[in-house]
């Protein structure tokens, strides 16, 4: 019954929303309008649609377009820097998650001196503080994954050291949110079933972990119960602005029950793999390890009623076992066609894994405290091998 929350997003939620960008106040006069390197928010008309918007709230904007699906430390100095020639006092973030996540990061670093790992804690960091407040973000979100456009942190990448760890501050926190389902229409099914994943094990991960309370429980089998639900329809057929609706729901909703609730190191092990890995998608990477990491807790009797609860949010409605949740999210992967996912097809080895396991606890050990029972170096090994295919 106890918690903590104060979130000062101003959300704005459902289709359509992004027509009423131009009507808000704004929370500076020069934007730094950030995107992916990617073709689709240019194709699909949304970057056209979000500058029309600007134009309507009379916002002078540049445009930096070098976001990629894992971002690294280099580009968002390289944004950073654009930010401060350009005298941008604001930032809009159209994209999904990994730009996003590059807000809170560029939006920190244009106004700090020095480098990004000078303010990172954990791994190679130099636990620097962040001192001045980071020019405020505007997040348009077009994919359902992160629930990045609720919270101020983010994760990067450096790949010299080959790490990949969060960073950020609820003073990032963005300003204003808007979330329209119609922005993610075009979003293929390959990655629709990805990002969607993503957004489930933030809520799974809050449920399995020790610092669940009320609030966080509340919302997260909700979200559950939305994404297993309406993910398969979305990935069989994108134009379901319905069942996009329902995915974007549970994917918010994680930006809040991840500030209510930290996830577990099923988020390290996996941010480990995509450092050692960068052209692993986050989502397919959590997919892969997902059974195997579930059976060790049900293995430790370590929160049995939690993963039954899970599993009648997924469509069991008469479980009453945890192995049932294993069914459930075995069928939600066969549903959205990601069940035969395998780490040898994204270039790992079986012999990697102690590398992985060490990787995940030096990146974001923090994660491991949230777990519901101890997980050590040789029980994420464990895990790693018995998901290797």
């Amino acid at each position: 019954m106890k918690f903590n929350f104060n979130n000062p997003t101003n959300l704005y939620f459902g289709s359509g929303s992004l027509n009423q960008l131009g009507s808000l106040t704004m929370p500076g006069k020069k934007a730094l309008v950030l995107i992916s390197n990617g073709k689709s928010t240019k194709i699909n008309g949304y970057l056209d649609r979000t500058l029309s918007q600007l134009d309507e709230a009379k916002i002078e904007y540049i445009i930096f377009d070098q976001i990629m699906e894992n971002p690294v430390k280099e580009v968002i100095m390289e944004g950073a820097a654009k930010a401060k020639e350009n005298a941008c006092d604001f930032i809009v973030a159209l994209g999904g998650g990994a730009v996003i996540d590059s807000a809170s990061a560029i939006a920190a670093m244009a106004t700090h001196n020095g480098d990004l790992w000078d303010y990172v804690v954990g791994g190679t960091g130099r636990c620097q503080p962040l001192v001045n407040k980071g020019l405020p973000i505007v997040a348009i979100a077009t994919t359902s994954g992160t629930g990045s456009e609720m919270n101020g942190f983010g994760v990067i990448s450096n790949l010299e050291t080959h790490e990949k760890i969060g960073f950020g501050n609820p003073s990032l926190t963005p300003v204003i949110a808007i979330v329209d389902p119609e922005l993610m229409l075009s979003v293929p099914a390959k990655y629709t079933a990805y990002q969607g994943f993503d957004a489930l094990f933030h809520h799974t991960e809050v449920m399995m972990s020790k610092g669940i309370n009320l609030l966080s429980e509340t919302i997260a089998l909700s979200a559950i119960k939305s994404i297993a639900e309406y993910l398969p329809r979305a990935v069989r057929n994108g134009q379901d602005l319905e069942a996009r609706e329902h995915v974007a729901y549970g994917s918010t909703m994680a930006g809040i029950t991840m500030q209510l609730t930290s996830t577990t190191a099923q988020h390290s092990m996996e941010h480990a793999m995509s450092a050692y890995h960068p052209s692993l998608p986050h989502g397919a990477g959590l997919i892969l390890i997902s059974k195997a990491f579930a059976e060790f807790f049900i293995e430790k009797k370590a929160c049995d009623q939690q993963f039954i609860k899970m599993a009648q949010a997924m469509g069991i409605e008469n479980a009453k076992k945890p192995e049932d949740f294993i069914t459930a999210l075995i069928q939600l992967q066969e549903a959205c066609g990601v069940a035969d996912l395998k780490m040898s097809d994204f270039g790992f080895t079986r012999d990697e894994a102690m590398t992985l396991a060490k990787g995940a606890r030096s990146m974001q050990g923090g994660l491991f405290e949230a777990n519901p029972c101890e997980l050590t170096d040789e029980d994420c090994a464990g895990i790693f091998e018995k998901s290797y295919r």
